[in-house]
């Protein structure tokens, strides 16, 4: 949940008059979002890839074509709205005439009985009201172990996903060489890094 002093409160925003969509351009493809409210006083239109076959492929291909000039041996993403996303930008990194397919790896939101000795960190996201529990199963760990990753998104709104994210692989010795998702909320996470397709204002009443 955002809050007074959090990231999100601050930076660009637009004013929210009781519109039903915000409409929005991501790489050639316009698309209309609900606005959802956070609190009494803070809106935001929700960019769901779910079910946006044509869109995800297109972002995914967008992305994979932006991480190029990088060298990572993995790509790690949070559940559940990026699974999609993260899905196709590892197939549109993979290379199956010489049967090289790019692995990635999900992080959960809640420890699973399939687990062994899981790691746990929390986190804050702006679309939940209570603090979220990022979870990596003990043998995608020691997969990750030393390894140098790339950490996918689908919108990147204060950051505290991406900071947990970041605290579970340096846990297993892993290096982030780049963070990438298909859209920025302004005036929330900053890192002139991050790679992104487009930005989403936020709305306050």
């Amino acid at each position: 949940m955002c809050g007074a002093g959090d990231a999100c409160g601050r930076g660009a925003q637009m004013k929210y008059e009781g519109q039903e969509y915000y409409e929005i351009e991501v790489v050639g493809f316009r698309r209309r979002l609900p606005f959802v409210p956070i609190t009494d006083s803070l809106w935001i239109a929700a960019f769901v890839l779910w079910g946006d076959v044509e869109l995800t492929n297109a972002c995914a291909r967008a992305i994979a074509a932006r991480l190029q000039p990088f060298e990572f041996d993995c790509v790690v993403s949070i559940e559940a709205k990026a699974l999609p996303l993260v899905h196709m930008v590892a197939t549109y990194l993979s290379d199956p005439v010489a049967g090289r397919y790019f692995p990635y790896i999900v992080f959960r939101k809640s420890v699973k009985g399939y687990m062994k000795r899981p790691l746990t960190v929390q986190a804050k996201s702006i679309t939940t009201a209570s603090t979220q529990t990022l979870v990596l199963d003990g043998p995608e760990a020691e997969r990750l172990r030393g390894s140098r990753v790339v950490v996918v998104d689908d919108v990147v709104s204060t950051g505290g996903s991406l900071r947990a994210a970041d605290e579970l692989l340096t846990q297993v010795g892993a290096r982030v060489v780049a963070r990438a998702a298909v859209l920025h909320e302004e005036g929330g996470y900053t890192n002139p890094a991050l790679i992104t397709l487009g930005t989403l204002p936020i709305f306050t009443k």
